[in-house]
Order: structure tokens, then C-alpha cells, then sequence
């Protein structure tokens, strides 16, 4: 009874929305399906929300959540923002047209990546629930940019508590229950990937995303057992984990 307290209390949250709308924006051509979590990659805050907002940058997201916990949107909901880039998922190559894209405030790999505050998260939290209680979004739709674009992104990264997210039923859980090596050989591994959703032009960084996400203490890009045995739970009606 405490624990479902506590998780209704931190999904039901309240947050207050600033407004920076950036011009960074087009027409939706797919409903919305997706949730797709970035990092900001910049030196700060400002710089991250002025560089969105930039009509020069054509780059944008619906929503900021800074480290202090601010919640700034930036592209309205029913407009395609320009987050996600050249990405693939599920079928979907149009990831901006049927995706949220939330840009979380963090320096990210190139300019000092770190923890993410609590505040943020706390934040992150209650408007991550909102969002996919609106648009009907699976937790198996609930990604992040890494997963959607292997080959050119790491965000948001590895330090990301998706475990936590899982715990709220906001992310699939890493399967730690139950597990069985299903010695695949690497190319059946790679079928098995791409039929839970990644791309896999290239292999080596698809893996290395996968681990990324469900496997952060070694992101290595070689496919183990443990790896194997991960997947396979993940492509069963109900992974269990934490």
C-alpha cells in the first residue's frame, strides 16, 4: 500500500509549464505513439533553450525540463517539432511525426555528462505520465534517442535512471528474473533486435545502444549471453524485472 502511494504521488505530481515557444516546426503526418528522451548536449541551460528556439538551429522539442526542475515548453503537442532527426523504430522513419520529444538538461558526453538531479527527475516524472496517459503511448514506445538514432546518438545515456522510470510502469523494465540464454548466433541476435524495434544498419552500434539502455555497466558492442538473455525476456508478453 506505501509503495502505490508513493508512485501515485510522484506520477500525480504537479508542475508548472514556463512558455519559449520556439519556430522550429511543421505539420504532424502520423498520430502520436511515441515518447522519445534526449539530453540537451550543451555547456547549460540557456544555451540548450536559446539553440532550440534558434530559427537558424531547425531543431527543436516540445518540452525542456531543467536541472532545477523547470518545465519549459516549446513546441505545442499537436505540432511536429524537429528532435529526433534521421531515426527508425518499430517501422517508423518518421520518428518526429509520431513522437513527444522532451529535451532533459544535461551537458551529456561531450561536454561533462553527469548524474541527473533529482529535482529534474521529479520534474520528469509527472509530465512524462501526463503525456503517455493522453496519447495512449506503450511503455515499449517510451525510448530514447540512442534507441531511435544507434548510430549517431547516446542520449540520454547510460547515467539516465531508466530503472526508476520502470518502477512508475513509464519505461519497460531491465529483466533480471528468469533468465535463459537462448545461445541465438550474432546474426539471429540481430533479427531478434530489430524485431523488438532497432535498427540494425549498423550492427555494432545498434548493440552497443541496446546495451546503452538494458545493459549500461559494460557498453561494449559484443553480443554475450547476458545480452541474449536480456532480449529474449524483453520479447516476451511480460518482461519482469525490479
Amino acid at each position: 500500500m506505501v509503495r502505490a502511494e508513493q508512485r501515485n504521488r510522484a506520477l500525480r505530481a504537479e508542475y508548472r509549464v514556463k512558455e519559449r515557444p520556439s519556430p522550429n516546426h511543421d505539420e504532424r503526418k502520423l498520430p502520436v505513439s511515441m515518447l522519445v528522451l534526449h539530453y540537451t548536449g550543451m555547456p547549460d541551460a540557456q544555451s540548450a533553450i536559446d539553440w532550440l528556439a534558434n530559427p537558424e538551429s531547425k531543431v527543436s522539442a516540445h518540452y525542456v525540463v531543467t536541472e532545477d526542475g523547470e518545465v519549459i515548453r516549446m513546441v505545442a503537442e499537436d505540432k511536429r517539432a524537429w528532435h529526433a532527426g534521421r531515426s527508425w523504430w518499430r517501422g517508423i522513419s518518421d520518428v518526429n511525426s509520431a513522437s513527444i520529444g522532451i529535451e532533459i538538461v544535461n551537458p551529456g558526453h561531450e561536454w561533462g555528462y553527469r548524474d541527473f538531479p533529482e529535482a529534474q527527475i521529479e520534474a520528469l516524472i509527472p509530465l512524462m505520465h501526463d503525456i503517455v496517459t493522453r496519447h495512449g503511448i506503450t511503455r515499449g514506445n517510451i525510448v530514447g534517442h540512442s534507441d531511435v538514432a544507434p548510430g549517431r546518438k547516446q542520449d540520454p545515456g547510460e547515467l539516465f535512471p531508466w530503472g526508476r522510470l520502470a518502477r512508475l510502469r513509464l519505461a519497460l523494465p531491465r529483466p533480471t528474473k528468469h533468465l535463459m540464454d537462448p545461445l541465438w548466433s550474432d546474426s539471429a541476435f540481430m533479427l531478434a533486435l530489430e524485431r523488438f524495434g532497432y535498427d540494425i544498419k549498423e550492427p555494432e552500434e545498434a548493440v552497443r545502444a541496446f546495451q546503452r539502455r538494458f545493459r549500461p555497466e559494460l557498453i561494449d558492442g559484443v553480443i554475450c549471453g547476458e545480452c541474449r538473455a536480456i532480449l529474449l525476456a524483453l520479447l516476451l508478453p511480460k518482461p519482469t524485472g525490479d
